[in-house]
């Protein structure tokens, strides 16, 4: 399993402690130093089952600049959300944990952290 962490999150640091209580094996991504790519933001929405703009922290700096509360949020507009989230990586809402079963979990909760470490592969 991978953790997508900012280290300054509390979330994060959170997240990372139960992993480390429960014995987990994981990898850590500090996503704001290791950007991820248009394809790995892709794949990790389809992992997810959510679109671009769920897991966008529209509160943000660059969020407001970007005007993204006014942006579509439809098929249309998917690509130029992603291409915001790479160019952009501290819009990516966090932690995000890559499950050992293929799907993913914004764990910016106990349970869904528990929940993380529940899914195994098949």
């Amino acid at each position: 399993m991978e953790i997508w962490i900012n280290p300054a999150c509390s979330k994060c640091r959170s997240a990372l402690g139960l992993l480390d209580a429960e014995g987990a094996d994981y990898t850590v991504r500090r996503y704001l130093e290791d950007v991820p790519r248009e394809d790995e933001i892709r794949a990790v929405l389809d992992r997810l089952g959510l679109e671009p703009w769920d897991i966008t922290r529209t509160q943000e700096a660059a969020a407001e600049e970007l005007g993204l509360k006014e942006w579509a949020r439809d098929d249309a507009s998917r690509d130029r959300w992603i291409t915001a989230l790479a160019e952009h990586p501290g819009l990516i809402q966090r932690p995000i944990i890559t499950a050992d079963d293929g799907t993913a979990l914004v764990a910016r909760t106990e349970e869904a952290v528990q929940e993380a470490l529940s899914r195994k592969k098949s």
